[in-house]
Parts: structure tokens; sequence; C-alpha cells
């Protein structure tokens, strides 16, 4: 049995603080971690060569690595009022980006899946750029683009940028679907099997369940990869992305995951370990 797995996760704060504690061995795991942080967009890449034993992906990103990952339960990015948003310019609209140039925080993102459903239903047609995600504001103020699809922190500060929300796809994704938006998820191998994979999916909602008891242990290391962010943005960024659902996905979240992977031409139906 192979005990020190190596584990990607991004530097946003959500991930941060869910895995601060296991990372930091506050939760301990036998053999130990080798710890890649990295940005969402990256972490898909890996997972998509197999390159990390338990990755962070972005949902529609798992559709491609189902035969060699399974999901966990716990961990993942998951809720109501937590999608990304389309933002541009003033007096812009979705219609009016119809034949023009929108950024994407990757390609294999799930906000890259849910714009491109909104662009089918309203028959439009854009050439999409991808970009890291925090290069997608500056090149919407910089006019390199038409619009933008932000993530993470970029829901809350687009307006100080001038910008405007185009529309909400996490609202309407939800409106659509009834279900929460499921924003990214992890995934670990399932050559390492299923017990390896439940003490994983323990070890992460204990990590996570520490992280609320004690908030003041992990707040270094989330201000230390969160630097260019407020003290506000980071507390809401937390609050917004880490839910129950990050401590279990639940029958709903079960049913959001299984919705949007058939979006994405996923007919796989063992989605999730077995608890």
């Amino acid at each position: 049995m192979k005990n020190k797995l190596s584990l990607g996760y991004s530097p946003c704060p959500n991930d941060t603080f869910i895995f601060h504690a296991l990372t930091m061995g506050l939760v301990p795991w036998a053999g130990g971690l080798d710890v890649t942080l990295a940005d969402v967009e990256e972490l898909n890449g890996l997972a998509a060569r197999g390159a990390l034993d338990v990755v962070k992906v972005s949902t529609a990103a798992a559709a491609g690595i189902l035969d060699e990952y399974v999901l966990l339960r716990a961990g993942g990015a998951m809720g109501y009022g937590a999608g990304p948003v389309l933002v541009a310019g003033e007096g812009r609209t979705l219609q009016s980006l119809d034949g023009g140039r929108v950024a994407i925080p990757g390609e294999r993102t799930t906000a890259n899946l849910i714009f491109g459903l909104c662009c089918r239903e309203a028959g439009i047609s854009v050439r999409r750029m991808p970009m890291v995600f925090d290069e997608v504001m500056p090149a919407v103020e910089a006019g390199i683009v038409d619009a933008g699809v932000v993530i993470h922190e970029g829901r809350f500060t687009f307006g100080e940028r001038g910008l405007i929300r185009v529309l909400d796809l996490g609202a309407w994704w939800e409106a659509h679907t009834g279900l929460p938006i499921p924003l990214g998820a992890i995934a670990i191998k399932r050559s390492l099997g299923e017990d390896t994979a439940r003490r994983m999916n323990e070890a992460i909602r204990q990590s996570l369940l520490f992280a609320r008891n004690e908030p003041e242990a992990g707040r270094d290391y989330i201000r230390g990869h969160a630097q260019e962010l407020s003290e506000a943005v980071v507390q809401t960024h937390i609050e917004t992305f880490v839910t129950d659902y990050s401590l279990d996905a639940g029958e709903a979240g079960v049913r959001a995951v299984s919705r949007l992977l058939a979006e994405a031409g996923c007919t796989r139906k063992d989605i999730f370990i077995t608890l």
C-alpha cells in the first residue's frame, strides 16, 4: 500500500483553508504528503497526465480523468451563489458579444463549460481565449477581449475595476437545474484502492473541521498564498466557496456533479467513492 501521496490544490483561500491542517500535519497522514500548489487549470493538466495521486480539479475537467481517478465526497467547492461571472465594460450584453472575444480561465474549467452552455442557449458564438484566471480582468480592461469569465475573488472585485456583470453563470446554472453549482472536486487515483480513498476523504474532512474550529491556526498560511487580497476578500472567498458541501457532497451534490459531467459528455456512473 502506498502511503506517501502527492497532493495538489490551488493557492486560493478556500483550498488553503481546507488543506492547511492536513498539509501541516495537524491532521496526520501516515507516510506524509508531497504538496503542489498551482492554478486550477494547471492542476487540471496535471490530473489529465496522471501526475498527482490526489488533486483538486475543475468538476468539468473530471469528465476526462475518471478512468484513472475517482472523486472524493469531501474537499470540493460547491454551493449556491458561488458561480463564475461574465464581466465586461459598460453597455455590454450577452447578445452583443456574438462574434466577439471572451477570455476564459482555462478550457477545462467548469466556468468555461457553463459559459458554453449559456452561449448555446442564447444562440451566439464567441471566440474563447484561455488565460490564467488572474489575467482575465486585466485583459478586459485593456480591450484585448470584449468580455471575460471571472472566477475566485474576481466574483467580488470586478466592480472595483469599473466592469459590469453581464451574466451570473452560477445563477444561470441554479435556475436551469435547481442544483448547487459544482465548481471543483478532489480526485484520487483509483489504483490506490478504496481504503486509501476513504481514509483520504476522512482526512480532508477532519482538516476542514480543524480549520473551522481553529480559524486562527491557518491564518498566516492562507494569507501567505493570497498576498494581493484584502482581509475582507479572503474571508468572503472562504465563506462563499467553503460550504457544507465541502464536508460531504451529499445527495444534491452528487446529482449536481453528475448533471454537469453529463453536459460534458461523461456517461460514467461510478464517479464518487463509496463510503
